[in-house]
């Protein structure tokens, strides 16, 4: 089933996430509604609060990067509880968009390099270092989990320049091809 997508002015977009436990209900159908929506919508990667649910989980298949990256043609991983434990390498620039910000695209500096901690759908602990495009797909998500959007981590002077954009998705005026949640103010 395809869920809607929450957009920018939602208060679930700006909560912390908790951590949930292997008995959560129908994990495996949301899992499988998120990819859904994450398809239709046509996104690289979809976190739960994106989904008006605050529990720690995401998703991310960067497929869509593989002619380009050719390590991210079947990267597709479900991360649940994720904590990342280490960030290095160098900062770097990157185009980002998000389905919960539509129309906003922003160059955001990230390291390079992060290590981390989750659970995969089978609620089996892992412990992975990923790195390049890998990366920054998953910080993206990850900060959705902590109540962090990329345009907060824009310089003051670009937020200041993207705040009637950002009203503008507050008062629901978008235009998307997929289906989101009005917000309520």
């Amino acid at each position: 089933m395809i869920l809607p997508v929450t957009i920018y002015g939602n208060p679930v977009l700006r909560k912390t996430a908790p951590d949930i436990s292997p008995d959560y209900p129908d994990i495996n159908q949301l899992i499988e509604n998120m990819f859904e929506t994450l398809y239709q919508s046509e996104g690289v990667g979809l976190a739960a609060p994106q989904i008006n649910l605050s529990i720690r989980l995401f998703i991310v298949d960067a497929t869509p990067y593989g002619d380009e990256v050719p390590e991210m043609q079947n990267f597709k991983h479900v991360f649940i509880n994720a904590h990342i434990l280490e960030r290095s390498g160098e900062e770097e620039l990157f185009n980002e968009g998000c389905l919960s910000i539509p129309g906003i695209r922003e160059n955001v500096k990230r390291p390079t390099i992060i290590k981390m901690k989750y659970l995969d759908e089978n609620f089996t602990p892992q412990e992975k270092t990923f790195d390049g495009i890998a990366a920054r797909i998953i910080q993206h998500e990850y900060d959705h989990l902590d109540g962090i959007l990329f345009v907060d981590r824009l310089s003051a002077i670009r937020k200041k320049l993207l705040k009637s954009k950002l009203r503008a998705l507050e008062n629901n005026k978008y235009s998307v091809n997929y289906r989101t949640i009005l917000n309520r103010i």
